[in-house]
């Protein structure tokens, strides 16, 4: 029985709009700015410091001043006092929040590593959205973004998830062979939908059969 759904994404790619349209067909909770939300509670702080954190790793100076604080003297005695958000405790906490909603079930679970925390669980379908560059930057400029502004998000954020995917988990992102299903977006919201959920089906069927023939 398929009771998630997990969706990772290129930026721009169209995959927010695509899983709220696939958890409102299938009546099912959509995690996408839950998460970061679920996530801000747990670590005290508001959205804004996750959103900018989360799904990427911490600039070098910073990591160089963490591990001083960490590792030095001064650090330890101010360490209780200081409440440091970064990269590390946002994925932690962002690791239990997705295995916690996929134990919930009927979850439609968008990026944040979900695809990779929850490689073993059968029940979790997996899906992974792109688009060509160029649809990409039409729709980052649709939302209010300049020429510019939309080139450099289309560059830059993919570039972070990967860095962030190599980092914690040694592959190259997408590690396509973790997905069940890969879709161009440029071929349509509505036709996404469709694809994402007919897989889903199918797979639930697939797994059903299996387990008739080896029982």
């Amino acid at each position: 029985m398929i009771r998630v759904i997990t969706i990772d994404r290129e930026y721009g790619s169209g995959a927010q709009a695509i899983a709220k349209k696939v958890a409102e067909r299938l009546g099912w909770k959509l995690w996408d700015q839950l998460l970061t939300s679920q996530i801000a509670r747990l670590l005290d702080c508001d959205c804004g410091t996750v959103e900018k954190r989360e799904e990427r790793l911490d600039p070098v100076v910073y990591r160089l001043f963490r591990s001083f604080m960490r590792g030095s003297h001064e650090g330890s005695l101010n360490a209780p006092r200081l409440k440091i958000v970064d990269a590390d405790c946002i994925r932690e906490v962002a690791e239990r929040v997705v295995k916690e909603a996929a134990d919930q079930g009927n979850s439609v679970i968008v990026g944040r590593g979900s695809a990779y925390y929850l490689q073993s669980r059968v029940d979790a379908f997996h899906v992974f959205i792109y688009a060509p560059f160029e649809s990409k930057v039409r729709r980052l400029r649709a939302e209010g973004n300049s020429e510019k502004e939309a080139t450099e998000l289309a560059e830059t954020v993919d570039r972070d998830r990967a860095d962030f995917i190599k980092q914690y988990f040694g592959v190259e992102w997408p590690d396509r062979h973790r997905f069940h299903l890969m879709i161009n977006s440029e071929l349509g919201e509505e036709w996404a939908v469709e694809a994402i959920l007919n897989g889903a089906a199918l797979l639930q069927k697939l797994q059903g059969s299996e387990a008739l023939s080896s029982s």
